[in-house]
């Protein structure tokens, strides 16, 4: 799975390419996705060529080949050292067919409506999310058996994860989860979105943004309502 920005740069090489044959040069990238440094640039090229999306052409200036494009439907690498959850992502150009103003609610024979229970955040408020208030067709290739809802993302706390504001995350419900994963825990009366760590006999919830530190809480403090199976993100 791309970051935010990583997809927005493969896009913009790919259209600057197919219009006019030449890959961009680095100041007009860093331009268009308004980035303060070309060292920006250097990083998410790097990126996109370790994931296969674009690839160097030897002994030619501003040589870059747009290899593949994103797929409608992919699975996320972890974070190196974050754990070993792989989520699935569905990419979307619009809004579920639930949420759009006069189309049909039923969902296709190979997808599962799911309730959308509301908007997770850092401290979310545990009322916010217990009452239903749309559904979504999901696919069944990203469920398999158990209960599971959907929560909209609400903030920037696990972009590094691949989680960005406005992706609808897969929860499969439960009370029990294994160290890496990101789940939805519950502390006192608020709900967030979070990587569990067991460290000893501590409870850590991590964020996947370095602006956001570690919570540290003992064994009794958390409790654990789902773990992230899978996201769908639309692009307006």
């Amino acid at each position: 799975m791309l970051t935010r920005k990583q997809h927005e740069l493969l896009m913009f090489i790919h259209e600057r390419i197919k219009e006019s044959g030449v890959s961009p040069s680095f100041d007009e990238m860093k331009e268009a996705l308004d980035l303060a440094s070309k060292s920006g640039i250097h990083r998410l090229i790097t990126a996109l060529e370790e994931r296969g999306f674009i690839r160097r052409l030897a002994h030619r200036a501003r040589a870059l080949e747009v290899v593949k494009l994103p797929q409608q439907a992919t699975t996320a690498s972890p974070p190196k050292g974050r754990g070993t959850f792989k989520p699935q992502v569905v990419e979307g150009g619009g809004a579920p067919a639930s949420m759009n103003d006069g189309a049909s609610s039923a969902p296709a024979n190979d997808t599962r409506e799911l309730p959308i229970l509301g908007k997770i955040a850092a401290g979310t408020p545990i009322d916010a999310i217990q009452h239903e208030r749309d559904r979504l067709p999901v696919p069944e290739s990203m469920l398999g058996s158990g209960e599971h809802y959907v929560l909209e993302v609400q903030g920037d706390s696990m972009i590094e994860a691949g989680i960005l504001d406005g992706d609808y995350v897969i929860i499969k419900k439960g009370d029990t989860a294994t160290s890496g994963e990101i789940v939805v825990a519950l502390v006192g009366e608020e709900a967030t979105l979070k990587r569990l760590r067991k460290k000893g006999g501590s409870i850590a919830l991590e964020a996947a943004n370095p602006k956001y530190e570690t919570r540290i809480f003992g064994p009794d403090q958390v409790e654990v309502q789902g773990k992230l199976v899978g996201l769908i993100r639309r692009y307006h």
